[in-house]
């Protein structure tokens, strides 16, 4: 998580930020206002896992489950970007609400998981937090990451009042945008779509597991 961007990460960061800077900033405030109304309206939304937590289990039995978890939600989401890729300019920008909402469901389901309530405030901002630290720069990253250590012992907010929608709206554009435009193109959008979001779900899955093992963790010592 700590780890600096290589040279590759740091062109593509390079390119978009250029792209940002030509970018009017009446586009970017609207772009965050819509990434903002919706990403709060799918994390209060109610049923958004698909069952309780789960209690009484041990780690490898989590770990378990959550890869079959992730497994379902990857051919979900592949599923969607071919569709998506498949059907031109309007279904390819259909494609970002509705595979932001699959990642954010499998957040919930992951958190049910490892036994949290996903319907506590804070474990929503958790599952926030894990987003930004699966899509973001090298930079952002370690911030995001620094702010999840001993998760369980701090206070937290209690309400997305002073949430910095902006920087997580640019973070997420940033890091999809340049795999997310190849879908774009004939023929080959539909391959791509489907490559690209089974990917994206396998890094957020990965990311989610890493997060609730750390905690899991700090609980036992």
């Amino acid at each position: 998580m700590l780890k600096p961007a290589g040279p590759f990460a740091r062109g593509a960061r390079g390119l978009q930020q250029r792209i940002n800077r030509a970018i009017p900033e009446k586009a970017h405030a609207a772009v965050t206002e819509v990434m903002r109304q919706l990403t709060r309206t799918i994390l209060v939304g109610s049923d958004l896992a698909s069952g309780p937590p789960l209690r009484d289990a041990g780690l490898a039995e989590r770990d378990r489950r959550a890869l079959k978890t992730i497994h379902d939600y990857r051919r979900i989401a592949a599923v969607e970007g071919g569709v998506a890729g498949a059907g031109g300019f309007w279904l390819a920008v259909a494609d970002f609400p509705a595979l932001l909402m699959i990642k954010i469901r499998l957040l919930f389901d992951l958190a049910g998981v490892y036994g949290r309530d996903g319907e506590a405030f804070a474990e929503r901002l958790y599952i926030l937090h894990l987003f930004q630290l699966a899509f973001s720069s090298a930079e952002h990253r370690g911030r995001v990451f620094q702010g999840l250590e001993d998760w369980d012992g701090r206070e937290h907010p209690a309400d997305f009042q002073h949430f910095d929608w902006r920087s997580f709206q640019q973070e997420y554009r940033d890091y999809i945008d340049l795999a997310k435009l190849a879908q774009l193109v004939p023929v080959i959008g539909a391959p791509v779509g489907a490559v690209v979001n089974w990917r994206l779900l396998d890094r957020l899955g990965e990311t989610a597991m890493n997060g609730y093992r750390m905690r899991w963790l700090a609980r036992q010592d």
